[in-house]
């Protein structure tokens, strides 16, 4: 019986972000804000998520991506 891992849906945004930097979309020194550009309508979700965990939209996505554990407390 295999176990399911259940990925905490930041780690979700966290990935695509990465994927974004190695596809030269984006680079790491970019303020996180550049990413709403790419989301749309989910913007709102994922600003508020980033926000709660006390990201500014103005810090560089390279913060973003260098978490390594998103535990909620």
């Amino acid at each position: 019986m295999t176990q399911q891992v259940i990925l905490h849906p930041m780690v979700k945004l966290q990935r695509n972000v990465q994927s974004l930097v190695e596809s030269n979309i984006i680079k790491p020194t970019d303020s996180i804000w550049k990413i709403a550009l790419l989301y749309g309508n989910e913007w709102q979700y994922w600003k508020q998520e980033l926000l709660d965990f006390g990201f500014s939209m103005q810090d560089p996505v390279s913060e973003l991506l260098a978490v390594e554990a998103w535990d909620e407390e």
